[in-house]
């Protein structure tokens, strides 16, 4: 039985909520030596990936500014190739992209329902 596409976009809203509380008033020094902080953050962009590539086509043809095939290839770098992590550009993503995608993602949740 396949899943109502609401439920991965509402995934991906809460995995964003949870990156932005975990880094909220975290310098990126602090970031970069908690391996703890590291792990919540990584693990969160896993399924936020995970979720997107659950979104079905159509919604993805309708929203073609969210890069849907980067954040996908990114988590599959941080599932399949986990040893070379940059952990700098993982900072970058949750600092300068994270705030636009819960953008779009809000727009695509609030123009509901959405088509399976």
């Amino acid at each position: 039985m396949k899943k109502d596409p609401k439920v991965f976009i509402e995934h991906i809203l809460e995995c964003i909520n949870l990156i932005k509380d975990y880094t909220k008033d975290t310098e990126k020094e602090k970031f970069l030596v908690s391996k703890q902080l590291q792990d919540a953050v990584i693990r969160r962009i896993e399924i936020i990936g995970e979720a997107v590539k659950n979104v079905p086509q159509a919604i993805k043809d309708k929203n073609t500014s969210i890069p849907w095939k980067r954040i996908a290839s990114m988590r599959d770098i941080l599932v399949h190739e986990y040893f070379g992590v940059d952990i700098e550009l993982t900072w970058k993503v949750v600092k300068t992209e994270l705030a636009e995608l819960e953008k779009q993602i809000l727009k695509i949740r609030n123009n509901a329902p959405v088509n399976k």
